[in-house]
């Protein structure tokens, strides 16, 4: 895979540098980033440059931390593919320190029940 990322597959990946991004060694990134952050134009490059198995793969096997909830949930639909409960928790963005196992615990410092506590 020597194609180039076009350009209007930045925004996807505004954290990278594309010019050091090879399509292969780096599919599972840009197949996670394309698919959480791409339109419809950005996801057709995505299916021109890769296998749908390629993207099943990645879904299936998400990774720790890079996944919306809506959007992993829509491509183990689309892709008719099931990650396990545990996985897929494991794979949710997750903004808020203190939510933890569904749990919203209290920040350091504050008196009140810790997860620990309950």
């Amino acid at each position: 895979m020597k194609k180039k990322i076009p350009k209007n597959i930045i925004p996807c990946l505004w954290s990278y540098n594309i010019d050091n991004m090879d399509l292969a060694k780096d599919k599972e990134i840009i197949i996670t980033q394309v698919l959480n952050y791409g339109d419809a134009g950005r996801i057709k490059w995505l299916y021109s440059v890769y296998t749908e198995e390629d993207l099943k793969e990645v879904v299936s096997n998400p990774r720790r931390g890079r996944w919306f909830p809506k959007v992993l949930n829509f491509w183990e639909i689309i892709l008719k593919t099931k990650i396990p409960k545990k996985k897929k928790e494991k794979a949710i963005f997750k903004l808020d320190p203190f939510l933890h196992n569904n749990l919203l615990l209290d920040p350091p410092g504050t008196n009140k029940v810790s997860a620990s506590d309950a």
